[in-house]
C-alpha cells in the first residue's frame, strides 16, 4: 500500500475540512420555521389528560376511519328506490382501470338485453375494446411526438406527454369513438386475459417503449430533409411492435366470428357470423352525436362548454367535451332518464365518505370531527380547487328514490367491482352526497331541456391536458 499517497490524501482532506469549518455560514433568520415558542403551544393542545391517552392508544392501533364510523348515521341506509332501471348482472373489471370501458358498455349492455331478449349475464367484449383502446392511445401518442417535434424536452405539453404516454383509464368518448371505430364482439368471443384484468405490468412495459420510441421520432423529424412519409412508416413500424405485444399478453381481436344467440332462457335462437361491426350494428347500434356530457364544475364558470386538449383515445377522434351546469339542472334530467329506464355514464370521487361494507355513500358516514377535534369545513369549490377531492371513478347510474314532492332522496349506481362489492354490487348515495361528489353524467339528448341542448352548440373553451381535474377514470 502507498502509504505516501494516503498521508497526501489525508492532509487534502483535512485543508478542505479545515476550510469548510472556517466558512461562515449564513444565520438563518426567523422567517417560517417552527420555533420552540411555536412547538410549546402545539404542545399545549394535545394535553396528555386521561381522555387524550386513551384515544391515541386506540388510535395508534386502528385507521381512523374505523373509529369515525357514525353510529346514529348506521341505521339509516335503506335500499329502496321509488325509480330504477332493472340491471341483470354486476360485471368486475378486477384489477385494471377500466371502469369508463364497463361503464359505457354497460349501458349498450342493458339495452342490448332488453331489445333482444339475451341471457341476464350476457356481456360484451372488454378485453376487444381494451385492445384496441391501448393501441390508439400509443397511436396518439406517436403522432404526437410528431405534431410538437419543434417544441424543446421542457415544454409543457412535451413534458406531459412523455409523463403520460398511455394509461388504462378514460372516459366516455373513448368508449364512443372506439365501438365506431372498432365494433363490439360478445365476452365468450374474445375473453378476458390476465393482463386484461390485471393492466399494470402491460401498461408500463409499453409506456416504457413509448418513451423510447418517441425520443426517436422526434430526433427524425428534426432531420434535415426527412419527409412525412418515411416519417409514418416509421411510426408504422413502431405500432407493429407494440400490436405484438398487445397480441401477446391479451390474444388477437377476431377479424370476423361465428357466435350462437341465446334467449333469456338459454336456448339458441341463431347461430350466425360477424364481423365486429356488423355485430355491433345487430346488437347495439347506437348514435353516439345524440348522447351529451355534463359536469358540475363549481370553480368555472357555468353554461359553457370546455374541451380538454389530448383527452381522447383515437387520434382522429373527438376530444373530451361538456357542458358545466350547477346541480339543480343535472338532477332534474337524470332522474327523467331513470323514469324512461335508461341507465347513464357517471363519474364521482368515488372514495369520500363511502362505507364499503354497506356500498353507502354519505358526509355523515364518519364523525371524523368529533374524532380529532377540529372540522373540515371545505365546500365542493374549495375542496376542487386545493385537489381535495376530482372525478376518480365511473359507474352506471340506475337508480334514485323520490319523495312526495318529486325530490331526490338518494341515488343507486350499479358498479364494476364485482357483485360482492357494498350492496349487491351497487353503491347508495344520498342526495346531499350526490350534490358534493358528482362530478360527470352522460345523458341522451332526448332527456336535455331545448334550452339547455342550445347551449351545447356554443364554441368550446379548450383547456389543458394537465389539467387535474380531468385525470381520466379508473
Amino acid at each position: 500500500m502507498n502509504t505516501k499517497y494516503i498521508t497526501l490524501a489525508l492532509g487534502a482532506l483535512l485543508v478542505c475540512g479545515g476550510a469548510m469549518a472556517q466558512k461562515k455560514q449564513p444565520v438563518q433568520q426567523d422567517n417560517g420555521g417552527i420555533t420552540t415558542e411555536m412547538m410549546q403551544q402545539m404542545k399545549q393542545g394535545f394535553g396528555g389528560n386521561a381522555s387524550d391517552k386513551a384515544l391515541r392508544n386506540i388510535l395508534v392501533n386502528n385507521a381512523p376511519n374505523k373509529l369515525a364510523m357514525n353510529y346514529e348515521n348506521a341505521t339509516k341506509f335503506d335500499s329502496h328506490f321509488s325509480n330504477r332501471v332493472v340491471s341483470k348482472a354486476v360485471t368486475d373489471q378486477k384489477s385494471s382501470g377500466r371502469c369508463w370501458m364497463f361503464t359505457g358498455m354497460n349501458v349498450l349492455r342493458n339495452q342490448a338485453i332488453r331489445k333482444h331478449n339475451l341471457p341476464a349475464d350476457f356481456q360484451f367484449s372488454q378485453a376487444y375494446l381494451f385492445f384496441y383502446d391501448q393501441l390508439e392511445k400509443s397511436n396518439l401518442f406517436l403522432q404526437a411526438m410528431l405534431d410538437t417535434y419543434r417544441k424543446p424536452m421542457n415544454d409543457q405539453e412535451v413534458e406531459w406527454l412523455f409523463k403520460n404516454p398511455i394509461g388504462d383509464g378514460g372516459q366516455f368518448t373513448g368508449v364512443a369513438n372506439l365501438i365506431d371505430k372498432y365494433g363490439l364482439v360478445p365476452a365468450d368471443v374474445m375473453p378476458e386475459t390476465y393482463n386484461t384484468n390485471n393492466t399494470s405490468s402491460i401498461s408500463n412495459l409499453i409506456a416504457l417503449k413509448l418513451r423510447e420510441d418517441g425520443l426517436i421520432l422526434r430526433e427524425m423529424a428534426a432531420q434535415k430533409g426527412m419527409t412525412p412519409q418515411k416519417l409514418q412508416a416509421k411510426k408504422t413500424e413502431m405500432l407493429a411492435t407494440i400490436y405484438r405485444m398487445l397480441a401477446l399478453t391479451m390474444g388477437e381481436p377476431p377479424a370476423q366470428f361465428t357466435w350462437q344467440q341465446k334467449d333469456a332462457k338459454g336456448e339458441i335462437v341463431e347461430t350466425a357470423t360477424y364481423t365486429p361491426k356488423e355485430f355491433y350494428e345487430k346488437f347495439a347500434k347506437t348514435d353516439f352525436t345524440k348522447y351529451y356530457m355534463v359536469m358540475n364544475d363549481p370553480t368555472r364558470e357555468y353554461y359553457k362548454v370546455y374541451e380538454i386538449q389530448y383527452d381522447r383515445h383515437v387520434y382522429d377522434g373527438q376530444n373530451w367535451r361538456y357542458l358545466n351546469l350547477p346541480m339543480e339542472d343535472i338532477a332534474p334530467m337524470c332522474i327523467a332518464s331513470i323514469k324512461d329506464s335508461t341507465m347513464m355514464y357517471f363519474s364521482c370521487d368515488v372514495g369520500k365518505f363511502l362505507n364499503r361494507d354497506k356500498g353507502f355513500m354519505d358526509e355523515k358516514n364518519y364523525d371524523y370531527a368529533s374524532l380529532f377535534g377540529t372540522t373540515f369545513g371545505m365546500n365542493k369549490k374549495q375542496r376542487v380547487s386545493t385537489f381535495a377531492s376530482g372525478s376518480s371513478h365511473a359507474m352506471t347510474l340506475c337508480a334514485v328514490d323520490l319523495d312526495k314532492d318529486g325530490k331526490p332522496l338518494k341515488w343507486m349506481v350499479e358498479n364494476s367491482w364485482g357483485p360482492n362489492y357494498g350492496w349487491q354490487g351497487n353503491l347508495i348515495m344520498t342526495n346531499d352526497w350526490f350534490n358534493e361528489y358528482m362530478f360527470r353524467v352522460v345523458l341522451e339528448e332526448k332527456y336535455i331541456p331545448a334550452n339547455i341542448r342550445a347551449m351545447m352548440d356554443q364554441k368550446p373553451i379548450m383547456l389543458p391536458a394537465w389539467d387535474p381535474m380531468f385525470a381520466p377514470e379508473e
